[in-house]
Parts: C-alpha cells; structure tokens; sequence
C-alpha cells in the first residue's frame, strides 16, 4: 500500500482564493481584498468560481506531496501531468542492494503467478548485482590506470556502473517521489485519475491524496473528483457504469 503524506500547502488557501477572486469582480483594492471575508463569504466565492468556471484563481494555491511504495509504471503516469514539479529518487544515484516492488492485487491473489513473479524480481536483483560488481571492476581498473587514486575511482566506478545497470530494473521497481501541484492541476489530476477508469494503482494514489486535501480544505475539493460526480460520464462507450456508486463512494470521503 502506498504511503501518502501532504508535506506542505499554502497556509489559508481558501481564504486567498477567495481574495483574488473578490479582486476580478469588485473595485476594491489590494490592502482591502481580505477584509471582511469569514468562512461564510469564502465559500460563496469560491462557490461563484465552481460555477463560472473560472479557475485561473485557484493556481494561487498549491500543494506538496511525499509518496512512497509505488511503483515506476505509476510514477511514469504521473509524470505527465506537466504542470507540477516533481523530485524522484534517482536509479543512477541510489544503488539498490534490495529493491522492493509492487506485486499487482490481480498477480497477488494468483498464487502460481505470484510465485512467478517474486521468482522474476528476484532474478532481476540478482543480475542488477552480477552486472554492476562486473561493471565496477571495469571502470575501476580503467580509472585506476588513468592515474586516479583509489577513493575517487571506487566513486565514478560506482556511480557509472549502477548508472547502467539499473537498465535492467522492471515498472514493478518501488520508487519514492515527491510533487508539487497547484490547485487547478490537482483538480484536473483528481478528474482523470480517480476515474474507474485510471490504472489501479495512480487510482489509489489519487484517492488518498483527494482525503489529505480535503482534511485541510474541505470546501474547495467539495466537488472534486471524477468528472462523473458533476455530470454525465465523459467516457462513452468505455464507461464503467457504475456511476451511482462512484457519487456515492466520493460523497463519503
């Protein structure tokens, strides 16, 4: 299970929300904005927002999270959603003596392609470690030769062989990561990813960072969610059909 933890976000965002968005549609001035704005007219501006549609106002507002015990095929997916920043521990940096993976629930609850699985993880490390003493010894012979002293060819020596080694590293790899979106971005990510329809796993990712967010700022992830809590399912043809159980599901969070 994956670990999600909301490292940082911008203090009173809903407040500051509301402030910009009270600066598009009134003449006051900048040193008044927040005046007068209790958690009663927050809400109805923000409410104002949801039903214009208008949410470059909702960018001022962002959002930092640490995650853990997923896995590249995720983080691969969650790395295109372009507009946030991102920090992942590094393969060519970090050598993995033990790497951990995420086993699928479908191979997990299939003893005998479980098995095969751990059996292929396993093969992976072990020829992770033959390639990379293989490796090591090259380069370290070489820099060694070139008149380095031994310290300083043991580093690059390392460094160069993990860095081609971990080639044979599988999506199944356990990473770490840490990300950083802004409002708008993040209810996009929860549109997309917390459909039935996303992957399992980013699926699962997305869920518990909408909980996270919503312990802080309930009234501005009221609404968030799949595009299917608000209307029709965008899906077509391709929806899961299960529309009343996932409004349902998503009221409860």
């Amino acid at each position: 299970m994956a670990k999600v933890e909301l490292l940082r976000y911008t203090p009173d965002g809903e407040k500051l929300i509301a402030a910009a968005a009270k600066l598009c549609y009134s003449p006051t001035g900048i040193s008044q904005i927040e005046e007068n704005l209790d958690e009663e007219k927050t809400e109805k501006f923000l409410k104002i927002l949801i039903d214009l549609g208008h949410e470059s106002p909702i960018e001022h507002v962002t959002f930092t999270f640490g995650v853990e015990g997923v896995s590249r095929t995720l983080t691969h997916q969650l790395v295109r959603h372009r507009i946030a920043s991102f920090s992942q521990q590094s393969q060519r940096y970090v050598k993995l003596d033990q790497f951990e993976y995420i086993i699928p629930p479908s191979i997990n609850n299939n003893p005998k392609a479980k098995k095969l699985f751990i059996e292929a993880m396993e093969e992976d490390q072990k020829y992770y470690n033959e390639i990379t003493d293989l490796l090591f010894k090259e380069h370290f012979d070489k820099y060694i030769k070139e008149g380095l002293g031994e310290k300083e060819a043991k580093l690059k020596s390392e460094k160069e062989s993990i860095e081609d080694s971990r080639y044979i590293f599988p999506n199944a790899c356990e990473t770490k990561i840490v990300f950083t979106m802004n409002t708008r971005s993040l209810m996009n990510f929860f549109k997309l990813r917390c459909c039935n329809r996303a992957q399992w796993e980013i699926r699962e990712l997305a869920v518990e960072m909408l909980k996270e967010v919503k312990i802080v700022y309930p009234i501005l992830f009221k609404n968030a969610g799949p595009s299917c809590l608000r209307g029709p399912c965008p899906e077509g043809k391709m929806t899961c059909g299960k529309i009343i159980e996932v409004r349902d599901k998503f009221s409860k969070l």
